[in-house]
């Protein structure tokens, strides 16, 4: 039996606090351990927006989520730009069934939003749920009340005789869900069986332009992930042109163009987002890898040189971008060591980077690339017994055959730049052979 769908309005992932000396909040772990649980105790099925993904661009199937589903929570904390504009379109079109919360002491509500009534919930230190269960609670009973359907939109509370729209088809809306999920799971599948598999679902999928955004953009990292980089570029000229003019989409082009050895289009695209949306660590970071490329097909003199320092600099205004993230910074300390002689600036970055990554590793849920940075710190400071324990815990984290194959591919540059300078790792090429080992294991 279909279970009534609600639909969850909020911010993505870690983001700093309006107030409260810019704490951080962790949106995930709000939704997963207080707004999700909450939703399903009431019998409803929850659907969350996927921002990241869209780079919070309001497209079609957007918008059917905002209409049709039978409820929804907003989650009003940080007064987020896109969440307020989400719940104007929901208040517009539906009288009811829109249950609001926020966190408390993160922020004071906006004018418009303080007569509405909104469930507080606590945030410990960590950013995460506090007493989560009693919040959990107190949700899941506001939910149930509102099947009685009592009027909160302050637009149907206000206005007399405003439209209704009951008489919509909810039917061919639910249809779409269901058909978005069964084919992101064929993705899934498809990502293991290799590029061709990937292939079949997108001639599968008819008009791009008209498709669910977030099909499209599984499938547009379902290429990056089986190495299909032409494929990739040429899925963005298919794309809806607000989809494929988001932040995100022109990122993974940029990184793909460079892959397929485009890297003056690369950097192009690359330099545009900059230009565009301000600098950012992601952006900078993938910039940085297209100076690196080009400097290693460049081959030994003036030119290798100065494509070097445009990588190195290149990382290190990724890293000043946003210090909390540590990818481009530990590119930037790795280049420099290949310097001869090695930049000295490396010996004030190192900590920095160090600290960075721990602090990630410590109040969030690390991924592979956390680990592989205190790898390569470990080789930079040439200490086995740390790098064996981050090599470890990298492995076991591996997602993509790409991702260990880098790795291996910067130890490597690590271990040939000191190998010139007559310094010797023993140890060093053994890590790098796990690394590839893993890697063609994913690959089998």
């Amino acid at each position: 039996m279909n279970r009534p769908l609600c639909f969850v309005l909020m911010p993505f992932g870690k983001k700093p606090a309006a107030s409260a000396g810019g704490a951080m909040i962790d949106f995930d772990a709000v939704y997963q351990d207080y707004i999700r649980p909450a939703i399903e105790d009431a019998g409803l099925e929850p659907i969350r927006a996927d921002e990241e993904m869209t780079g919070g661009v309001i497209h079609k199937p957007m918008f059917e989520r905002l209409i049709l589903c039978e409820f929804a929570v907003a989650d009003l904390t940080n007064a987020n730009a896109n969440v307020f504009y989400e719940l104007g379109l929901r208040h517009a079109v539906k009288p009811a069934t829109t249950v609001l919360t926020f966190a408390e002491g993160m922020g004071q509500l906006p004018f418009d939003v303080m007569p509405l009534r909104a469930l507080p919930y606590r945030l410990g230190h960590d950013g995460r749920p506090d007493a989560a269960e009693a919040a959990r609670r107190a949700l899941t009973e506001k939910l149930k009340a509102a099947r009685d359907f009592p009027t909160d939109s302050p637009v149907f509370q206000m206005v007399e005789n405003f439209p209704d729209i009951q008489r919509l088809k909810t039917d061919v809306f639910r249809e779409r869900v269901r058909y978005s999920e069964e084919r992101k799971a064929e993705l899934a599948v498809a990502r293991k069986q290799g590029a061709d598999a990937v292939r079949a679902i997108e001639a599968d999928l008819g008009n791009l332009a008209d498709a669910d955004s977030g099909v499209v953009l599984d499938l547009f990292l379902s290429y990056r992930a089986v190495k299909a980089w032409d494929a990739m570029i040429a899925l963005v000229a298919k794309m809806s042109r607000p989809l494929a003019a988001t932040v995100m989409v022109q990122e993974q082009l940029g990184m793909a163009l460079n892959r397929a050895g485009r890297r003056d289009e690369a950097e192009r695209v690359l330099l545009d987002v900059i230009a565009a949306r301000g600098p950012s660590s992601e952006t900078y970071g993938l910039l940085g890898r297209v100076y690196k490329d080009h400097w290693e097909a460049a081959g030994p003199g003036l030119l290798a040189d100065g494509l070097l320092g445009k990588a190195i600099d290149a990382y290190l205004k990724g890293f000043e971008a946003d210090w909390r993230d540590a990818y481009p910074g530990i590119n930037a300390v790795t280049l420099m060591e290949l310097r001869n002689p090695p930049d000295p600036r490396r010996e004030k970055l190192i900590p920095v980077v160090f600290y960075a990554v721990e602090r990630r590793i410590a109040t969030g849920q690390p991924d592979y690339w956390d680990h592989a940075t205190l790898l390569e710190l470990a080789v930079l400071d040439k200490d086995r017994t740390r790098a064996v324990a981050a090599l470890s815990a990298a492995l076991a984290h591996v997602r993509e055959v790409w991702e260990p194959e880098t790795t291996a591919r910067n130890l490597r540059l690590i271990r040939e730049a000191r190998a010139g300078r007559d310094e010797h790792v023993e140890w060093a090429e053994q890590v790098e052979q796990e690394l590839l080992r893993r890697a063609a294991q994913i690959s089998a």
